[in-house]
């Protein structure tokens, strides 16, 4: 049994924060009903190339990411019979997530003010840009937007280049995770209280969140840090280097992984040196440190160097691509990538579910739905919808099954 088999959630999100999120909820056991648009459903069906090869169905290998184990029911909200019916399956689920501009909810009587009397054991999950409060509420949030107007930009790339966002969106992502956290704590209160809550997260606030040490450091100091590539702030050697080739990093967390790294790269001199000997040291003497650690290392090759450094008990790691990352015995240890049946396209790999719990563990059950695939069965079956209503409503446009 997973830990969250029981409960249903309605996912009224699209693109990457709210879908991330109910996945996740997904993954350990809740029945997830994703409701999308008749037309066009979630906006990343859209978003390719790349599409999967060979489907009946063009399917974007981004949508692909983050929709597995749910349910989804094309239904138009917007008019007034979507309307009756989506305040019908609201009744029955323990929670909603969203991720539409604040206030575009409330024109149709679905935010929390509305729902929250109406059904007082609901929690009701919000993710924006700005949050539901503040003078920014009302600003649309994107995910590059929001690392640069958080603050993540200034302090990513090197110092004679422009800004740069990271390679996933982070932003979007960690406020998902935040938007879990919060409908999990919010859950653990509902089995006190009886009653449910409004879970407002923000994609500036988690982006803030993630600054930790950088924001508290200029809190102390009142100076922002600024960007210096891959080099750490506060620790030495503990950064990137080019070897004979490819690229290294090396995270060298003390004084005593220092004195080993010193041995097997035969830098004797350097792990003498006062102005080398501590933590602190290295990393006010690192302009005169780097360039002694770049020219021992361009001498021998990665695999040269991870099997010395490890023997010696030194964190290094190699720059890796993605597909060798996938195809790494670890990934395959840890089924972090794993195969589905996917309605369209056939055999679909997947990655895995990355928390492992030893007694109730997550599971993929299900591939990615197709737009509108299990709308008939849930208006159906969940609401005693009639079949010929279900014609009805079809030729109206109100409802879509694939």
């Amino acid at each position: 049994m997973s830990p969250l088999s029981g409960l249903t959630v309605l996912d009224l999100s699209r693109v990457l924060s709210g879908p991330f999120c109910t996945m996740q909820l997904a993954d350990m056991g809740a029945r997830v009903i994703k409701i999308e648009h008749p037309i066009h459903g979630d906006d990343t069906r859209a978003w390719g190339p790349p599409w999967v090869p060979g489907g009946s169905t063009r399917e974007s290998s981004y949508f692909l990411s983050t929709n597995r184990n749910k349910e989804s029911v094309a239904l138009d909200f917007k008019t007034a019979e979507g309307r009756d019916l989506l305040d019908r399956l609201v009744a029955k689920a323990d929670v909603l997530v969203e991720n539409f501009r604040p206030g575009s909810l409330a024109k149709i009587g679905f935010d929390y003010a509305s729902l929250g009397p109406k059904f007082p054991r609901l929690i009701y999950a919000s993710i924006s840009g700005f949050g539901q409060t503040g003078p920014r509420s009302a600003e649309a949030g994107y995910d590059a937007m929001i690392q640069a107007e958080g603050g993540l930009m200034s302090i990513t790339g090197r110092a004679d280049s422009q800004p740069v966002r990271l390679g996933v969106a982070i932003s979007d992502i960690a406020a998902g995770m935040m938007a879990t956290q919060g409908i999990l704590l919010a859950l653990i209160a509902r089995g006190t209280t009886g009653r449910g809550q409004h879970v407002d997260i923000s994609m500036f606030d988690t982006t803030l969140a993630l600054l930790t040490y950088q924001a508290q450091r200029t809190l102390i100091t009142g100076v922002p840090p600024v960007r210096s590539g891959n080099r750490h702030a506060s620790i030495a050697p503990y950064d990137t280097f080019s070897v004979s080739d490819g690229t290294l990093v090396l995270a060298v967390g003390n004084d005593d992984q220092w004195q080993r790294f010193c041995r097997a790269a035969h830098l004797g001199a350097a792990s003498r040196d006062p102005r080398f000997a501590t933590n602190d040291a290295r990393v006010r003497h690192y302009d005169a440190l780097h360039p002694i650690i770049a020219a021992a290392l361009q001498t021998e090759t990665v695999e040269t160097w991870l099997a010395r450094l490890r023997e010696a008990g030194v964190p290094v790691g190699a720059v890796r691509s993605i597909d060798e990352v996938l195809a790494d015995a670890q990934t395959a240890a840890r089924d972090m990538v794993t195969q589905v049946s996917h309605p369209s396209v056939g055999d679909l790999p997947i990655l895995g579910i990355p928390i492992k719990l030893s007694a109730t563990p997550g599971q993929v059950r299900s591939a990615p739905p197709t737009l509108g695939q299990h709308t008939r069965a849930v208006l159906t079956k969940d609401l005693g919808v009639s079949p010929a209503e279900f014609l009805a409503l079809a030729d109206r446009g109100v409802v879509k099954c694939s």
